[in-house]
C-alpha cells in the first residue's frame, strides 16, 4: 500500500472515529430520550439533598392549587403543553421556561409561589421535547423562541389587551427567555429574568467537551452542528443569547452563581455586558448550577420584586387611572 497509502487510511479512520463521536455526541444531547435528566444532573454537580424537602413540600402545596392543562401548536406543527395557575382580577402575568431535561413543574415548583403571592397569573411551560410537550429534537432556546412568542400571544388572548406579563427562564429556559427578547414582541411583554442562562448551544457544548469530556471541540461541533441543522432544523451556532439581547427594548434580570461549572459565571457577564436595554445582575456566591434561588432565596425574591416594582403597575393603580379618564370623558 505504501507510505501515501497507510496514511490516507489512517486520515479516514481518523475522520470516521471523529464522525461516530460527534453522532454520539449529538444524539445523547440534542435526541428525545437518550438526553436524560439524570446525567444532566450529575454533570451539573449541584447537591439538592438539602432542598428536596423544601421542594417537594412547594410541589405539594402548588398541586392544590387551580389549574389546567393548556395546549398550543407550534409553527411546524409540534403540540406543546403548558400548565396555567389563575390569578383572579389580575392582568399580570409570568411565562416560566425550564431547564434542559426538565420540565416546567420541576423547576418552578418553589418560585411558582413567589409569584403566585405577587398576584400573578402563572403559565408554565414545558419546551418542545420535554414534560408533555411532543418534539424529536430539543431547541436549546434557537427553536423554543419562537414557541415562545406563541406562548405571550396565548396569554394575552387569554387576559386581554391590557395584560402585563414578564418571562422567567432558568438554564436552557433562561437562554430561551434571552433569545426572545431579541424578538419582536408585543407591548404586554415588560419583563425578563434570565437565571444561568447560557449564550448558545456550540458555546456551552464547546465548554463541556472540553472541561467534562476533556476532548477538542474541533471538529466534533462542526461536524454536530452539520447534524442538527440537517435532522433538528437548526444549527447549534444559529442563535446566540449575546447578540439577540443586543436588541432587546424590555429590562433583564440576570441572575448566576458564581460556583456554576456546567454554565459558567463568565457567560452571564457576556449577556450583562452586551445587553442594550435595562439591566441588572445578581450574582449569588457559592451557588452551583440552578441553584440560585435556593442559595438566597431573600436575595433573589428582592431582585425580582424590585424589578417588577419598576416595570409591572399594581392592578389598583391602573384601574385607578382608567377610572379617573372615564369620568373625565377620554
Amino acid at each position: 500500500m505504501g507510505k501515501i497509502g497507510l496514511l490516507f487510511g489512517l486520515a479516514a479512520a481518523g475522520a470516521a472515529g471523529e464522525y461516530g463521536i460527534a453522532r454520539y455526541f449529538f444524539h445523547r444531547t440534542v435526541v428525545r430520550g437518550n438526553a436524560k435528566r439524570e446525567r444532566t444532573q450529575k454533570m451539573a454537580g449541584t447537591d439538592w439533598d438539602a432542598y428536596i424537602p423544601g421542594i417537594r413540600a412547594s410541589k405539594e402545596w402548588l398541586s392544590g392549587k387551580p389549574q389546567e392543562d393548556v395546549y398550543i401548536t407550534s409553527d411546524d406543527g409540534l403540540r406543546l403543553h403548558g400548565t396555567f395557575f389563575p390569578c383572579p382580577g389580575s392582568d399580570r402575568a409570568v411565562i416560566c421556561f425550564h431547564g434542559y431535561t426538565s420540565e416546567g413543574l420541576n423547576d418552578f415548583s418553589s418560585i411558582a409561589r413567589f409569584y403566585l403571592e405577587q398576584g400573578f397569573n402563572l403559565m408554565v411551560v414545558d419546551e418542545r421535547a420535554h414534560g408533555r410537550s411532543e418534539g424529536t429534537y430539543i431547541g436549546f432556546g434557537c427553536l423554543d423562541r419562537m414557541d415562545a412568542r406563541l406562548w405571550i400571544e396565548y396569554v394575552i388572548e387569554r387576559l386581554g389587551q391590557d395584560c402585563q406579563v414578564m418571562l422567567h427562564g432558568i438554564s436552557m429556559g433562561g437562554a430561551t427567555v434571552l433569545m426572545t427578547t431579541g424578538l419582536s414582541l408585543p407591548p404586554q411583554v415588560k419583563a425578563a429574568v434570565s437565571d444561568c442562562g447560557f449564550t448558545s448551544a456550540w458555546e456551552v457544548f464547546s465548554y463541556v467537551l472540553k472541561s467534562m469530556y476533556h476532548m477538542p471541540p474541533f471538529p466534533i461541533m462542526q461536524i454536530a452542528d452539520r447534524m442538527a441543522r440537517q435532522e433538528a432544523g437548526y444549527g447549534l451556532d444559529q442563535c446566540n443569547a449575546r447578540d439577540e439581547v443586543k436588541k432587546a427594548q424590555i429590562p433583564i434580570l440576570f441572575i448566576h452563581g458564581d460556583a456554576d461549572t456546567f454554565v459558567p459565571c463568565s457567560m452571564v457577564y457576556q449577556l450583562y455586558g452586551a445587553c442594550r436595554s435595562g439591566k441588572e445582575l445578581l450574582v449569588i456566591s457559592g451557588a452551583a448550577h440552578a441553584e440560585a434561588y435556593y442559595k438566597d432565596t431573600k436575595s433573589y425574591e428582592r431582585a425580582v420584586t424590585e424589578l417588577i416594582g419598576r416595570t409591572i403597575e399594581p392592578l389598583g393603580d391602573r384601574h385607578e387611572g382608567r377610572d379617573s379618564r372615564d369620568e373625565k370623558g377620554e
